[in-house]
């Protein structure tokens, strides 16, 4: 295991300066996400911790040690890749094991940690096989295998389950929580998938345009985004981010269109609300309402994913649809009714100039 620091690391492709200059420190045994939208610098800052791309600026450390100038095969860090990166007209034991035979251990040794490994990963029975007789599961499966086999201080995890289906990541998460669980390594694991995110990191750091604008607990970004940027992109749907002024006088936010929501002092919401702008709700903040109570609205649109609906509301309170999940239970409506809308109080983010402000 090791502890990672980065001080004001800096990456340039010429005179671009993709990466500014992150600060960010990640825990021995800590699993860290690095998640944004394409082309945010995750990725760069990744294969920079592997050793994969130069660091033009600031120092990257692997337990107080300087590693800037370490080759990648020298820093003690493992790396899985998108596209799985297995040799071919290599066996599943001769992939998982080519490491240990560059580095001079013996076949014995090689064989004892490969079958190790292999039922840790439930690949016994494919030691055999090549790279083309596995599914997308299994060869993720064998590249994860190839990595721990070094036993390395830490695990670096390059979107390794994008070209998988549905299924198979939801199963290749499981497996990778268990396997941080089990071993207890140093991980960091680049995605753009929120739900991988959310779901796998013990905290995630929000990457936007080479910065990273929050670190935290997976439910602390939710629920208490730093910014609009990591409120807007945490989340599925997106918040609903509405623009209003206050009515010092009515105690009232006043929407577009002219709709006023009354909202009655609860937990310093008033204050927030009275130097606020714009005002955010998650989806499953919302309820229906009867026409005339609350925002609004006509629903356009129904996503029925069994367990919750998705209700997509035109509403004049903003240019946007507004969403609102509800359990199957709830949503006894149809496409063209006539609703109100009406937010939780207790779900509101609100935001001035972009940025949280505290309640």
């Amino acid at each position: 295991m090791a502890r990672i620091e980065l001080r004001q690391v800096q990456k340039r492709y010429g005179d671009n300066l993709v990466i500014p200059g992150v600060d960010l420190c990640i825990e021995e045994g800590e699993f860290m996400v690095f998640v944004g939208p394409s082309g945010c610098g995750k990725s760069t800052m990744l294969r920079m911790l592997a050793g994969l791309e130069t660091i033009s600026g600031g120092d990257v450390l692997f337990d107080k040690q300087r590693v800037n100038d370490t080759a990648a095969a020298d820093r003690g860090a493992a790396m899985v890749f998108q596209s799985y990166a297995l040799y071919p007209h290599m066996t599943v034991s001769e992939n998982m094991g080519f490491a240990l035979r560059m580095s001079g251990r013996s076949k014995a040794e090689r064989e004892t940690a490969v079958n190790d490994v292999a039922e840790k990963l439930q690949l016994t029975a494919l030691l055999d096989r090549f790279p083309k007789q596995l599914s997308g599961g299994q060869r993720q499966r064998v590249a994860i295998g190839r990595a721990i086999v070094r036993r390395p201080k830490v695990f670096l995890f390059d979107e390794p389950l994008s070209n998988l289906d549905a299924a198979l990541r939801v199963q290749m998460r499981i497996e990778l929580a268990k396997l941080h669980a089990d071993l207890g390594t140093t991980m960091v694991y680049v995605t753009h998938d929120q739900t991988e995110a959310m779901t796998l990191g013990d905290r995630i750091a929000v990457f936007n345009q080479g910065r990273i604008e929050q670190v935290g607990r997976p439910m602390d970004l939710y629920r208490n985004p730093a910014n609009r940027f990591v409120a807007e992109f945490l989340g599925s749907p997106k918040i609903n981010m509405l623009p209003y002024r206050w009515n010092v006088s009515s105690s009232e936010m006043i929407f577009q269109g002219g709709c006023a929501l009354a909202v009655q002092p609860m937990h310093g919401d008033v204050h927030a609300l009275q130097r606020g702008d714009i005002v955010g709700w998650r989806p499953e903040d919302m309820r229906l309402s009867q026409p005339g109570v609350g925002l609004p609205g006509v629903i356009e649109f129904i996503e029925n994913l069994g367990d919750v609906c998705v209700l997509y509301v035109r509403s004049p309170v903003m240019k946007e649809m507004l969403t609102v999940k509800l359990t199957g239970e709830q949503a006894s409506v149809q496409i063209g009714d006539v609703v109100g809308v009406q937010p939780l109080i207790g779900g509101l983010v609100f935001a001035v100039d972009g940025l949280r402000v505290s309640t």
